[in-house]
């Protein structure tokens, strides 16, 4: 699922989904692709990259 939440996340992803394909995911936000993770289609968690200016 695609879509676009408060939080800035363009992704939105379940549980099951983000457990499954994991670092696949991982892989997509370390490129700066925000993703939500969601339980019954209502986003709890917002994953993102760190910020890299702030990583020293």
């Amino acid at each position: 699922m695609v879509s676009t939440f408060k939080g800035g996340a363009r992704r939105i992803v379940n549980i099951h989904e983000a457990k499954t394909h994991l670092s696949r995911l991982i892989k997509k936000t370390a490129r700066s692709e925000a993703m939500a993770i969601a339980t019954a289609g209502k986003p709890l968690v917002k994953v993102t990259a760190p910020d890299r200016s702030a990583a020293g």
